[in-house]
């Protein structure tokens, strides 16, 4: 069995997983800048993952599973109307196309695909980390 965490050690994860959001967010740049379409694909779902993560985890909701997290993010955030459902949709998709990026043969994402994908990304990101940030009670 985990140990349950403390509020300080909570908000430590929640601020380290923002930070790693953020961070992957540059790498799938820099595979972006390099022509590496289908690897800037799996890094621009870790980082939208990973706010996800720490959204779930400032509000208690434990999932084991990037399944479950998808599930678990849907159920609590869109479903009841706390995020807009767009935002919901956008993360299906990019967890669709990173499973499609990295295990389907033959599937070779592009340029215009990525530029589709990545200020999505990055507005989804930025919207989950603001909330983080303006519910900082825990």
């Amino acid at each position: 069995m985990k140990q349950e965490l403390d509020k300080e050690s909570i908000k430590a994860l929640i601020q380290y997983r923002i930070k790693r959001a953020k961070e992957t967010l540059l790498e799938a740049e820099v595979l972006i800048e390099n022509k590496f379409y289908n690897a800037a694909v799996n890094r621009l779902y870790y980082a939208c993952y990973y706010s996800v993560n720490a959204l779930l985890l400032k509000h208690r909701i434990t999932a084991k599973t990037h399944a479950g997290i998808k599930q678990m993010f849907g159920l609590h955030f869109i479903v009841n109307g706390r995020l807009d459902p767009k935002l919901g949709h956008f993360y299906n998709q990019l967890f669709n196309d990173r499973i499609t990026s990295d295990y389907d043969d033959f599937i070779a994402y592009d340029k215009e695909m990525i530029d589709e994908i990545f200020p999505k990304a990055k507005d989804f990101i930025n919207q989950l980390s603001k909330i983080i940030e303006i519910n900082d009670q825990l």
